[in-house]
């Protein structure tokens, strides 16, 4: 087994490769002067079992760009099997025809994995989990939840409340009300624009209660600010949010800080942004992955992963 590191997140694939005990595969990545990405793998793989790690994450161009590269240098050098790991799937918001003339690019993301040599996909809380079905390889698709619902059980909080952020989310918020076994509840809203929505209503009862939000993603924080206030508006005690996926930019880090969330948790499966000035807790999910890939390399089942601690 060699694990390899793009250049996207290579603090996180140190993590990853320390806990499973072996040094990241030697692996040159430059740029010609045209700025063509240029790659080339030091380590002998011939019959090795290879994962390489990279979230398509900003920026997603270059990020998924790279990881093609890498996984048909990695064929083209006779690697006996090709496993893309992506603590992040980029492009996963776009899994669907929701107006004419629009593509569907989650799928021709998992066309490009495949076509370059991918023969396994290991990623983490896919935005819309049919984007398994995208493969006509094997898809082990991990979450963050056990992470998460850890650290939440360790701040003791009372009288919790999971909420989803809109009604897409209810499937994500009812696995966490489970684990934790708390109340559900949700925020109706209307979208005006990719980066901004407005908060209609909130069904469920959040009156006097710590409200945890969830949700999978999050880049300009209109839906989680708007969410939070209209929580507080109705009677919440307090507003957290849980979110896998941070790659909030200025404007939803100002969002962030100008809201009544009290503190965001989020994962390391993107690099650490800016968050001067917003209360964040980072959990990193390098012995998730970790377990993952040593569990892929030796046949072995993945499915407790899954289950809280």
């Amino acid at each position: 087994m060699i694990i390899f590191s793009g250049t996207a997140h290579p603090e996180l694939s140190k993590q990853i490769a320390d806990f499973v005990e072996q040094p990241l595969g030697s692996v040159d990545i430059s740029r010609f002067p045209d700025g063509e990405i240029m790659v080339k793998i030091i380590d002998n793989i011939r019959g090795q079992d290879i994962f390489i790690v990279q979230p398509i994450c900003t920026p997603p161009n270059e990020s998924l760009m790279e990881l093609l590269i890498m996984i048909d240098a990695a064929r083209r050098a006779s690697a006996a099997r090709i496993t893309a790991v992506l603590p992040f799937y980029g492009y996963a918001r776009q899994d669907r025809k929701d107006q004419p003339r629009v593509p569907i690019t989650a799928k021709l993301v998992a066309n490009l994995l495949v076509a370059a040599g991918t023969n396994r996909l290991l990623t983490m809380d896919l935005h819309a989990q049919q984007i398994q079905g995208f493969f006509d390889i094997p898809v082990d698709h991990l979450y963050a939840a056990p992470v998460i619902v850890k650290y939440l059980r360790s701040q003791k909080l009372d009288n919790i409340v999971i909420v989803s952020p809109d009604a897409g989310g209810l499937k994500m918020a009812y696995a966490y009300s489970t684990m934790l076994e708390t109340g559900l509840a949700f925020v109706a809203k209307q979208r005006r624009s990719p980066s901004e929505v407005a908060a209609i209503d909130v069904v469920g009862d959040v009156k006097g209660r710590n409200c945890v939000l969830v949700d999978d993603l999050s880049t300009t924080a209109g839906t989680l600010s708007e969410a939070s206030r209209i929580l507080m508006e109705r009677g919440a005690k307090s507003v957290r949010a849980s979110v896998t996926h941070t790659l909030t930019t200025k404007t939803g880090m100002d969002r962030l800080k100008k809201s009544p969330i009290e503190e965001l948790i989020t994962t390391d499966s993107v690099p650490k942004n800016d968050w001067a000035g917003c209360p964040i807790k980072v959990l990193s999910v390098a012995e998730l992955l970790g377990e993952a890939i040593k569990r892929i390399h030796g046949n072995q089942s993945v499915t407790s992963l899954f289950k809280i601690g």
